[in-house]
């Protein structure tokens, strides 16, 4: 086995053999993750629900939580999610729940209703409610944990499809490997994902790949960003933006990472309405700066350069952004 799978691995041995034998014991097994799901959250869901039908055949395993307007359905990234009445959870099954830190964002409250709960994740913890729990901040992606745990399976066998899955959530997730949380375990955990047989060409295509519409999305951002004093960057979507350009709240921040590599933005974010809250969504984003910090202060959270928050209204937005410019102004890098 690679020496930094293995090293992964010694951290959570006696988990990953208690998660194997839970596996094993359950015939039916429901796979949740956070609402408003990203490559992670579904690639994380769907890589480990064809590992499991795969080398578990008997088992019944269901992947839970909503779709996302553009990565899910026929011939997409991803297949829709499974939907069931409440009568399915009446009988014992067991929960995994991935790539969510915080029970509120776990997006079918029905995995309360499992046997027996495990949890696998990369986000700071703030609710222990699970009966398993493995969390490693350090890594760039839940898939990246996933897969570690699975290549120290007894049966360690990971196909093509479920690289597939497991590869977009850590592509997705690390920023295409620019973010900094991508280490030398990232590129190990890829490389065995790409000895599938992976056409990484096509994924690419498949996860990037653009239309007209994201034309006229990008140019409303060069047209309406703001950087505050101390380099603070952002676009604000109201229902009405989103509505002249024909977008889902969740796309809102599709390109929040266009200021990422400017000089002088020390921090960025999108800030768009969600109406069924109702909120503006704050994906805010940093290379030096632990906007975590800001994002606790505004009902969020997530990683040091990458988390969510929301404010009620825009009445708000103006403290959201000092509290950006005091982080960079404190002048700590992390």
């Amino acid at each position: 086995m690679n020496e930094y799978i293995k090293l992964e691995g010694e951290k959570f041995l006696k988990e990953y053999k208690l998660i194997e034998e839970k596996i094993k014991e359950f015939d039916r097994i429901a796979i949740f993750r956070h609402i408003k799901p990203d490559f992670d959250a579904l690639g994380t869901q769907f890589g480990l629900k064809t590992y499991i039908e795969e080398n578990y055949p008997n088992k019944i395993v269901k992947v839970f939580g909503d779709n996302h307007v553009t990565f899910s359905g026929e011939g997409l990234i991803y297949p829709n999610v499974d939907k069931e009445s409440d009568t399915w959870f009446d009988e014992d099954f067991l929960a995994i729940i991935v790539d969510v830190g915080d029970k509120k964002r776990i997006a079918d409250p029905r995995f309360e209703r499992a046997s027996f709960k495990i949890k696998l994740d990369h986000h700071p913890e703030t609710d222990n409610i699970f009966d398993i729990s493995i969390v490693d901040t350090s890594l760039a992606a839940a898939s990246e944990l996933v897969v570690n745990m699975l290549l120290h399976f007894e049966n360690n066998n990971i196909s093509k499809e479920a690289a597939y899955y497991f590869y977009t959530a850590i592509v997705g997730d690390s920023g295409r490997y620019l973010f900094g949380s991508t280490t030398t375990h990232t590129f190990q955990v890829a490389s065995i994902l790409l000895e599938t047989g992976l056409d990484i060409v096509s994924i690419y295509e498949k996860m990037y790949e653009k239309d007209i519409k994201d034309l006229e999305f990008t140019k409303y951002v060069l047209n309406n960003y703001k950087i505050s004093e101390a380099g603070t960057a952002y676009y604000v979507l109201t229902q009405k933006d989103l509505d002249d350009l024909n977008l889902a709240s969740e796309q809102g921040k599709e390109h929040v990472n266009i200021f990422s590599s400017i000089k002088g933005i020390n921090i960025w974010c999108s800030i768009t309405e969600d109406i069924t809250e109702p909120c503006f969504r704050i994906s805010l984003r940093s290379r030096y700066y632990n906007v975590n910090e800001v994002a606790m202060m505004f009902k969020g959270g997530g990683h040091n350069q990458a988390s969510g928050a929301q404010i009620k209204d825009l009445s708000e937005l103006d403290a959201f952004i000092k509290a950006c410019d005091d982080k960079i102004k404190e002048g700590i890098k992390k």
